[in-house]
């Protein structure tokens, strides 16, 4: 049976020389509906009506060569060798620990010259932000990347898997767990639990907290299962390490804001 199985096609369209890869369709469709809900968002908040739009024009861009370089970066044993390999996103290779750190600064930044509360924005903008992400790991799958380790096909059959999915699974004679599935569950439960959070009124820029906490948990356990980890040393996952340190720092975050009277203002009040 394995011997017939094909993979998905990773090109979508394909018109002479130009090539639309699933990977960049993907994530495209993950940030317009994420910008979607953050801009329907914000305004029931307050903000300026196009004011994620503007952000999303130098966010983006500078989050998917944030994300390149830092995959490059503790990659760079390959790339090295291999320098014209670096421009070819729609092979893979973004990090999102990467894409987070360059369009945070972006947001921050941003923020401070239109002269609006950068947690505020962050708040508003944290669902949209995980549920871009759970879309995107779709992205992944289609490339038969970003998989965990060698499992059988009873095994994944079990799991009440679509045919597809357990198809796309099946890799250089090999099936491999879907981890790419179990992070985007995790993150779609994520969405539910931010947009449920939003009636709670937390305080100002805990909610963007609540996001890095709850995806820095899931994205440690899911990385213990990868096989393709960024690897600080022989034995250290880089993600694991970051997403410790994130847990830690937003609670710090949260523990310093509230002892020292930053976080007064809360999520429904106005801009």
């Amino acid at each position: 049976m394995e011997n017939n199985i094909q993979p998905l096609d990773p090109i979508a369209i394909s018109l002479g020389p130009i090539q639309v890869h699933w990977y960049g369709l993907i994530i495209g469709v993950g940030i317009a509906l994420a910008l979607i809900i953050a801009m329907r968002e914000g305004e029931r908040r307050g903000l300026p009506k196009d004011i994620f739009a503007d952000l999303m024009l130098w966010a983006i861009p500078i989050a998917i060569i944030s994300a390149r370089i830092y995959y490059v970066i503790f990659q760079w044993d390959f790339y090295s060798q291999n320098p014209g390999e670096i421009i070819k996103l729609w092979n893979g290779g973004i990090a999102i620990h990467g894409a987070l750190i360059g369009a945070v600064i972006t947001a921050y930044i941003f923020a401070r010259k239109k002269k609006i509360s950068f947690w505020q924005l962050a708040d508003v903008a944290a669902p949209s932000i995980i549920l871009g992400q759970a879309i995107g790991r779709w992205g992944n799958f289609m490339n038969q990347e970003a998989h965990g380790g060698e499992v059988s096909r009873a095994f994944l059959e079990n799991m009440y898997l679509p045919e597809f999915i357990i198809n796309q699974m099946y890799i250089n004679g090999a099936y491999y767990h879907p981890t790419f599935l179990y992070e985007s569950i995790w993150n779609i439960i994520g969405f539910i639990i931010l947009i449920l959070l939003r009636r709670a009124n937390l305080r100002r820029g805990e909610l963007f907290l609540t996001y890095v906490i709850w995806y820095s948990i899931g994205r440690f356990f899911v990385e213990g299962l990868r096989t393709d980890s960024l690897m600080l040393t022989d034995t250290l996952r880089i993600a694991q390490t970051i997403s410790i340190a994130l847990i830690i720092g937003a609670l710090a975050l949260i523990f310093y804001r509230r002892k020292t009277g930053l976080a007064d203002a809360r999520y429904l009040d106005k801009a």
